[in-house]
């Protein structure tokens, strides 16, 4: 996921996207695996970044989480062939959020989640269309996202359970990118 900051970059300041990948190993522990600084979240910046990470070293990616950005999604399908991309929960109910009228949204967001609180991978699958029917006689355009997001948001449950957690959104990166931003805004510029 990015951010962007104020950064020096060519021997001036200006706002900048600084990415960071991190990674949860087999085990279930975070590592902040790398980050970049660049103009903006194009395809050709993510290819490159994650081209770096490969580079040094990165390896047996087997799943991708993160925003719907095209860029990240088309760089993470090129680069690491093979690895399942999951989109973020967290972005994908913002983004049904912003169809919904705001007295409804608390209501769609907790009978969205209840497809998170599943027990096991069958449960979760299942439960996303009975989430979907149940949403489409007051929202129609709910159900057509829930159905055509299905398996991107529910890649995170071909994994173990006990990982879930950690890589059914990006909210732990999310953490990682305020303090990033705290920091710059301390200093007043990325270093």
């Amino acid at each position: 996921d990015a951010t962007y900051c104020k950064a020096r970059t060519r021997h001036r300041i200006c706002s900048a996207a600084v990415v960071i990948a991190t990674g949860v190993s087999a085990e279930g522990r975070r590592e902040v695996l790398g980050f970049a600084v660049g103009d903006s979240e194009t395809r050709a910046f993510w290819t490159a970044f994650l081209r770096s990470l490969r580079a040094r070293g990165l390896g047996g990616v087997r799943l991708v989480v993160s925003d719907s950005h095209s860029g990240l999604v088309a760089a993470v399908q090129a680069v690491f062939i093979g690895a399942t991309w999951q989109r973020c929960r967290v972005h994908f109910v913002r983004d049904v959020l912003a169809r919904v009228p705001k007295g409804s949204g608390e209501m769609v967001a907790a009978t969205i989640r209840t497809v998170f609180a599943q027990e096991n991978a069958e449960a979760v699958r299942e439960h996303i269309g009975v989430v979907a029917d149940l949403l489409k006689g007051q929202f129609p355009q709910v159900q057509q996202m829930l159905i055509e997001a299905a398996e991107d948001i529910t890649a995170f449950a071909s994994f173990p359970v006990a990982h879930w957690k950690k890589i059914w959104s990006t909210n732990p990166l999310e953490r990682l990118n305020r303090e990033v931003k705290r920091r710059a805004d301390v200093v007043q510029v990325f270093p």
